[in-house]
């Protein structure tokens, strides 16, 4: 997909497609009563036999246009004139590129954004239309014989803009946005391949294909040997009924000097979930080949970065396994160190995401990191707490979490800020270790946030649960691409 900007006037730019809008009440915006006049009033005779009133939903396609420079003109109403913000903004694209969908057109251009979109400048107005043009055309990499979706036939999408002053604004916001999206597209195809295609080691190999791209890119894989010589007995613990073999992936970008301190993300990536002996009920268990999303948003976040050349160094550490139930299996009550020297007793063996992130997080330590941000499908509790709509934000540095809610703001890719403390990390006493890896139903979202703050002494660290946003369950079961957009946006603005 190619995307530009353009300052020509929409009744004098040449495309298959101009999409514009008209406020409720029937007020044509200013390109649509441009547009209007050399398309013989079209727009104007829809809104006077009260076909188009403006309303947020319309949306009407006009085709046959002798005369015009356009082949085809999709109307969108926009609703109130004043209410017209970036939500608002996002959802008339995605509705218009659903009705451009239908067509054969190649190519289109967006004037949605030549009157003011009231919380969002040319920047954020061209991120925002590459993003939506790139929901509309992600294709599930399934594994259908028939019945496959046919390729979009769009292959060019402009944005208008009000003058030239507005020109690299939003060029800069395209380019931010095509790697973005690239991130979210490399992430959601990992995540949505089948537990028997996407293993630990299939993570391996893509990591490494990664890094053959992007010479700032660097790839180690440890093995389970490797990991078992540097003590990380927690993460093992979790893979131990697995025929399939762990890997524990380390990226490493320098895009500045390499005596800056970078940042780490660790991303959690069981490739499938039985939960262990603490087996899952088989309703949707289908969906914990999703349980790797958070190693998968750090690869998608790391091809973004590398796509980018951002000037800043970023590691990436993703702990990548299975939990599986077998004769081999760690058991309820068990009891294992791990690589902090810290000893855990398992509970439960369906808390295993936790495991494998408490030795990753210890491992990080050895880049001497200015931030470590970790990020998981963690609990269920969050879904509870939070529903789909927000991910849950944990940190024990009120300054970092700010930067992950105004990034996660920014991108439209929202996080909540949530509450860790003592009074929930002493639910997670043992009678046998140090700790236990769970504490009960209550507060199960921030008792896991507190057993992972138990090896971040030192750290300014951050967790994020991504258990409701990172994929949709139901008839549009799938990946989302989250939290790409929010962790791209905050190294994109990081200081």
């Amino acid at each position: 997909m190619e995307f530009f900007v353009s300052t020509a006037s929409a009744s004098r730019q040449r495309t298959d497609c101009a999409i514009v809008g008209v406020y409720d009440k029937g007020v044509l915006s200013a390109a649509a009563e441009d547009l209007d006049a050399r398309i013989g009033g079209r727009i104007a005779k829809l809104v006077k036999r009260g076909d188009l009133r403006g309303k947020t939903g319309d949306a009407v396609l006009l085709a046959d246009l002798s005369g015009a420079p356009v082949e085809r003109v999709i109307v969108l109403g926009l609703g109130n004139r004043s209410a017209f913000k970036r939500k608002q903004y996002r959802k008339a694209l995605a509705s218009a590129l659903a009705l451009l969908s239908k067509t054969g057109a190649r190519d289109a251009i967006s004037y949605l954004g030549l009157d003011e979109v009231a919380d969002a400048d040319a920047y954020t107005q061209a991120r925002v239309a590459v993003e939506a043009v790139a929901a509309s055309q992600y294709r599930i990499p399934d594994h259908k014989t028939s019945n496959k979706r046919p390729k979009p036939s769009l292959i060019r999408f402009g944005l208008a803009v009000a003058s030239r002053g507005d020109k690299g604004q939003a060029e800069r916001g395209l380019a931010h946005g095509e790697a973005i999206v690239s991130g979210m597209a490399f992430m959601r195809d990992l995540a949505n391949q089948p537990a028997n295609v996407c293993t630990p080691s299939y993570l391996a190999r893509a990591a490494k294909n990664l890094a053959k791209d992007h010479k700032k890119l660097n790839v180690r894989v440890l093995n389970e040997a490797e990991c078992k010589r540097l003590g990380m007995g927690s993460f093992l613990s979790v893979t131990n009924g697995s025929e399939e073999p762990a890997a524990f992936i380390v990226f490493e970008y320098y895009g500045a000097e390499r005596s800056q301190a970078p940042v780490v993300l660790v991303g959690k990536a069981v490739t499938f979930d039985t939960g262990g002996i603490s087996l899952k009920p088989p309703a949707a268990m289908d969906e914990m080949k999703f349980d790797m999303s958070g190693g998968a948003s750090v690869f998608g976040t790391m091809k973004a970065v590398a796509e980018l050349e951002l000037p800043i160094n970023v590691i990436g550490v993703v702990p990548a396994c299975e939990n599986m139930p077998s004769g081999r299996a760690t058991k309820p009550g068990d009891i294992v160190k791990s690589m902090s020297g810290q000893t855990i007793e398992v509970l439960n063996t369906d808390a295993e995401g936790r495991l494998i992130l408490c030795d990753a997080i210890t491992y990080s330590r050895r880049f001497k990191p200015e931030v470590v941000i970790d990020l998981a499908t963690l609990t269920g509790a969050c879904v509870i707490a939070l529903g789909n709509h927000l991910s849950g934000l944990f940190s024990n540095d009120d300054e970092l979490a700010a930067e992950l809610k105004a990034a996660g703001d920014r991108a439209d890719d929202r996080a909540w800020h949530m509450p860790i403390g003592e009074e929930y990390g002493e639910q997670l006493k043992s009678n046998f270790a140090d700790f236990a890896n769970v504490a009960g139903r209550e507060g199960g979202a921030i008792t896991a946030a507190c057993f992972l703050a138990k090896f971040t002494d030192g750290l300014r660290w951050a967790h994020l649960d991504i258990a409701g946003t990172a994929y949709q369950a139901g008839a549009n079961k799938g990946s989302t691409g989250r939290p790409v957009p929010l962790l791209v946006d905050y190294l994109i603005n990081k200081k």
